[in-house]
């Protein structure tokens, strides 16, 4: 006689199935190979929204002042709007629009790398998503107060330092290779980064003070035009002979070798970027600040709040791959 021992049959153990949020994240469109294509585009279109939204401005109501640079509410002369000022709108508009899109499919596809390959990009990345909506609401204010200069200016730097995070971000999803630097070229990289910020701050201030703050209607920051002028390139030249140190000193070091560093060549660019926005300045500063040069210089102004990152980076800072 057999005994058969009846009870609760034990199903086999199953995985769960992964949820609705990790399908998401498998799509081909958030796989970790696109994450150079994100992270350029995030930095690239920080750099035109600053740009165009400038130009919306520059095109719509921008001012003239033939008695430059001493200028007065009495000798602003509204400037007819441009041909291409609607199209430049919506340009803007749309831009702004697909920046969010680029933020949201960077930081998920960070997301989804896992803790330990996304160390490092995750925070970046979040900042600049949430850059978004705090744009938008600060440019509320901007409007709500007609375009006061102190509004507008604080949109620029918050521009600006969104730059600088998606500098930090391509810096750290695209590491270059780290290549030691001696002490002097090591010393250079905070006085660089420090008064590149002040002459762009300065540079704001200027802008407030002059006739592309606003349209007739609008109020100025009151300050002396002549002489913010020339307090705002005081910090300029300065920038430039510490660049051109900088560069010299990375020349000197990368001479004996066959492949230029990357830090030499984010010096170059910094040097150059640097002379151009002398040359537009002084030359803007004649001719009145007509506002195709004032553009240039938006646009000079953004690029150099990338390069001033990216070389503090690549000299004070470590890549994912030197640590």
């Amino acid at each position: 006689m057999s005994l058969v021992l009846r009870g609760p049959v034990c199903k086999p153990i199953t995985e769960r199935p992964p949820s609705l949020f990790k399908k998401i994240l498998s799509w081909p469109i958030f796989s970790s190979a696109r994450i150079p294509l994100y992270v350029w585009a995030s930095l690239v279109s920080q750099i035109l929204i600053v740009v165009t939204g400038g130009i919306v401005r520059l095109t719509g109501s921008g001012l003239g002042c033939p008695t430059w640079p001493k200028c007065t509410e009495e000798s602003y002369v509204t400037v007819p709007e441009m041909g291409l000022h609607g199209v430049i709108e919506f340009a803007n508009r749309l831009l702004t629009f697909v920046l969010a899109l680029i933020a949201l499919f960077t930081f998920l596809t960070i997301l989804g790398l896992g803790k330990k390959l996304r160390k490092g990009l995750f925070a970046p990345a979040l900042i600049l998503g949430l850059g978004i909506p705090a744009q938008a609401v600060l440019g509320g204010f901007t409007v709500l107060t007609q375009l006061n200069p102190w509004f507008v200016g604080a949109h620029f730097v918050l521009s600006g330092i969104m730059i600088a995070f998606a500098s930090l971000l391509l810096f750290r999803a695209l590491p270059p290779k780290h290549v030691a630097v001696s002490r002097s070229v090591w010393l250079t990289a905070n006085p660089i980064a420090v008064i590149g910020a002040l002459t762009v701050l300065v540079g704001v201030l200027v802008t407030g003070a002059g006739p592309h703050s606003g349209d007739a209607e609008s109020v100025r920051n009151g300050l002396d035009l002549e002489l913010w002028q020339h307090l705002h390139s005081y910090p300029g030249y300065s920038l430039l002979v510490l660049a051109l140190i900088q560069l010299g000193l990375l020349s000197k070091r990368d001479r004996s070798g066959l492949e230029r560093s990357y830090q030499l060549k984010v010096s170059a660019w910094l040097v150059v970027v640097t002379i151009a926005q002398a040359i537009i300045g002084v030359v803007q500063a004649r001719l009145g600040v007509p506002a195709v040069l004032v553009a240039l210089h938006m646009l000079g102004a953004s690029v150099l709040c990338s390069l001033l990152t990216l070389q503090w980076l690549a000299i004070r800072g470590k890549s994912a791959k030197a640590n």
